[in-house]
């Protein structure tokens, strides 16, 4: 892959001092990034790797390894992180893997330097042959469980990222936040290689705490928050995700982080979806592509725009539709698949169907082997009415269904929307889809679709084939809604509130606005621009002494005065007392490591926002409604998650601080993990109404008070070069 390191090479000498890597606690120039690269490369030819595989979480190691991998001349073959083991076992003996790498910690493996470890393997005796050009292999499962393996050549990677960036050439874009896997070959490409193309810098964070989890998981209001903080020029999105922006935007949750450009792929986007993010401040563009394709065929851009399709081809492929409506691909396919010695067609059948129009313009319509087939003889893409509904109702999930049968149905998961608005959202989507494509029942599903139960992909699409055999257990006991002619009505089930929101889900979302006061404090803008001094952090941890010292006690309170209908929240205190029984003193000795008086600080007052935040929970336990106090807990505990770990790490490297200044932020982020959990099981058993009013009420005052401290951190001057520091 010369031609990419030629250009990566010549980047670096035109901008060597520009950031090119920004981890949580690692910053790259692009010349010490192209150095450290062929120091791991001459260790890879050293130790005689060949086929490689890299896995772990993204990071600036990731990406190190990819490139040294290239450097080298060694295969690299993307593990997924959400790959079950039986998945990994099989990509690894098929690849005849020699090594792994990884930017996590391997068993038995070891450090090659600037944290990539290796770890050798045994390689079996029967190798699977793959194309002497082979310089990457991808692995994706399709629709059944086992990976199938798409080799790809150096050329025809580099051919792509640099027909993007002539694709992108009208876009100015600076930073790039990761917040797909590294392992997903569309951000290895579009999310990595392009923008480093592009001499922009690339900012690679845990995906946990960008709010991802496995192969689907979404915590949509911890994404918002990372949004927020690193305020990046561009994004990668799959279809889910962008719903789940676009309605957190239109919100006003997103205002102020200047995305450029938003890339949206990997399935069917509704128009509107676009119509909605862009008018909400979110510049979506829709494109295609496929893994023997180098992930990426076509894509709109702002010259080149028409809603509704997904661009035109980019100027390294040729695209053409068939007479049977089948989108075919040349110029730059794959090498073939791994195992298979079958010569891939000159022109490639997607088995995606399509048109393309005067312009040249291509649109998506579905897969063939999707298709349904009503009883009339109608031809319906699933997917379509999906991405409809999608957009419709804000469903996470949606399969739709019903092949031979007069009229589809479907199967959507929307735990946010219930009762009569969700009625009337579906007749309006029926009323404006053709007859032969109106939906005549929709069942609403609690919980995900799951991948471990084999009704999802790796990358989160359904698998029809498992779901239609599973169908009649996945439908029983749900409530529906019958969408017929005579005016429309909600089965009865539902009307009855036997599909309801959570309470944790509910106290979520009423809060989203309230949080904000917390994500837009500008502490966390100036950590992440190396703006922030000990004064800072010495203030913050003196009142966070001052409020933890309360936490106990306000825990004692509040179920002294707990009635005895809440007995099982009594119990869930006695625990919490346990757990949090001295995290004050914690607090005491980080300061102590800071050069702080520790006796000073005890008998020190704290800031007015914490002395009244403190004062409002006693006032509500003694006066009001003592589960008044879980508004504290789902404020405390929620933004340690979010934001500890992280934060406390780019504060340790700015600061240059030891350990033992951290053992608080360290301490909570991972130890409120497990609480939040125990914290979510315990709200949604809360189930009267004022409650959870009262929980509610209590929680958007302590994001008010406790982010007006926030607010108050002393911060030292801005600096005019923040943003293009020398690594």
């Amino acid at each position: 892959m010369a031609g990419l390191l030629e250009d990566l090479e010549r980047q670096a000498r035109s901008t060597p001092s520009h950031v090119a890597l920004r981890g949580p606690d690692e910053v790259l120039s692009y010349s010490r990034m192209m150095a450290e690269v062929h120091a791991l490369a001459q260790q890879l030819r050293a130790l005689g790797v060949r086929r490689a595989g890299l896995c772990g979480d993204n990071s600036v190691a990731w990406v190190l390894a990819d490139l040294a991998c290239l450097a080298a001349g060694v295969v690299c073959v993307p593990v997924p992180v959400f790959f079950s083991h039986s998945q990994r076992q099989h990509l690894i003996g098929r690849a005849g893997l020699d090594a792994l790498l990884s930017g996590d910690f391997l068993d038995g493996a070891r450090p090659l330097g600037s944290g990539v470890m290796l770890k050798h393997l045994p390689v079996s005796g029967g190798v699977v042959r793959m194309p002497d050009t082979t310089a990457k292999i991808t692995f994706t499962s399709g629709s059944t469980g086992t990976p199938k393996g798409v080799c790809l050549s150096g050329t025809q990677l580099s051919a792509t990222v640099r027909a993007l960036r002539d694709r992108l050439s009208c876009v100015t874009l600076e930073t790039h936040l990761c917040v797909l896997p590294l392992a997903t070959l569309l951000e290895n490409i579009a999310g990595i290689y392009l923008p480093l193309l592009m001499g922009a810098t690339v900012h690679l964070e845990p995906l946990q705490s960008l709010g991802m989890t496995g192969s689907s998981g979404l915590d949509v209001a911890q994404l918002v928050t990372a949004l927020r903080m690193h305020r990046p020029h561009s994004l990668i999105l799959v279809p889910e995700l962008a719903a789940a922006l676009v309605r957190a935007a239109a919100d006003g949750l997103l205002s102020g982080v200047g995305f450029r450009f938003v890339a949206v792929g990997g399935g069917r986007v509704a128009p509107e979806l676009l119509e909605q993010g862009r008018a909400a401040g979110l510049p979506l563009y829709e494109g295609y592509g496929l893994s023997e394709c180098g992930s990426v065929v076509a894509l709109n851009v702002p010259e080149a725009d028409r809603p509704g399709t997904v661009g035109k081809p980019l100027s390294h492929v040729s695209v053409q539709v068939d007479k049977q409506g089948h989108i075919r691909v040349s110029g730059n396919t794959h090498l073939g698949y791994l195992g298979d010695d079958t010569q891939p067609e000159v022109w490639l059948d997607t088995g995606d169907l399509g048109g393309l129009n005067a312009e040249g313009f291509l649109s998506v319509r579905g897969r063939a082997k999707n298709l349904l087939i009503t009883s009339f003889g109608r031809n319906i893409s699933p997917e379509w009415l999906e991405s409809e509904l999608v957009q419709c109702v804000g469903a996470r999930q949606a399969v739709v269904f019903g092949d031979g049968q007069p009229q589809p149905a479907a199967l959507v998961v929307a735990p946010e929307r219930t009762g009569q608005w969700l009625e009337e959202a579906l007749r309006c989507l029926n009323a404006r889809l053709p007859d032969y494509a109106r939906l005549s029942r929709v069942y609403l599903r609690p919980q995900l679709l799951s991948r471990a139960r084999g009704h999802l992909t790796d990358n989160g699409r359904p698998i029809r084939r498992q779901i239609e055999a599973d169908l009649d257990a996945l439908l029983a006991d749900i409530p529906f809604v019958e969408l017929t002619a005579t005016p429309w009505r909600l089965e009865a089930e539902l009307t009855a509130g036997d599909y309801s929101m959570a309470f944790f889900d509910r106290l979520q979302t009423e809060t989203a606005q309230a949080r904000l006061h917390i994500t837009n404090a500008p502490v966390i803008r100036a950590i992440g621009e190396g703006r922030f001094d000990l004064s800072g952090y010495t203030w913050f941890l003196t009142q966070a002494y001052h409020h933890v010292k309360h936490t106990v006690p306000l825990m004692m309170a509040c179920g002294g005065r707990l009635p005895e209908r809440l007995e099982f929240v009594r119990k869930a205190l006695v625990e919490y007392i346990e757990e949090e029984y001295g995290h004050h003193e914690w607090i005491l000795n980080d300061l102590v490591a800071c050069g702080e008086d520790r006796e000073a600080i005890r008998s020190g007052k704290p800031d007015t926002a914490i002395e009244l935040m403190v004062a409002y929970l006693y006032d509500r336990i003694e006066r009001g409604n003592p589960v008044a106090f879980f508004g504290m807990v789902q404020v405390l505990e929620g933004t340690s998650i979010e934001l500890a770990t992280p934060l406390g790490k780019a504060i340790q490297q700015q600061l240059e601080l030891p350990d033992e200044a951290f053992s608080y932020l360290y301490s909570h982020g991972a130890l409120d993990q497990e609480h939040f959990e125990f914290f979510r099981t315990l709200m949604n058993d809360i189930t009267d109404p004022e409650d959870q009013q009262a929980i509610i009420d209590a929680a958007r005052m302590v994001y008010r008070l406790y982010g007006d401290m926030l607010h108050s951190i002393p911060l030292p001057a801005a600096h005019p070069e923040a943003n293009h520091e020398a690594a």
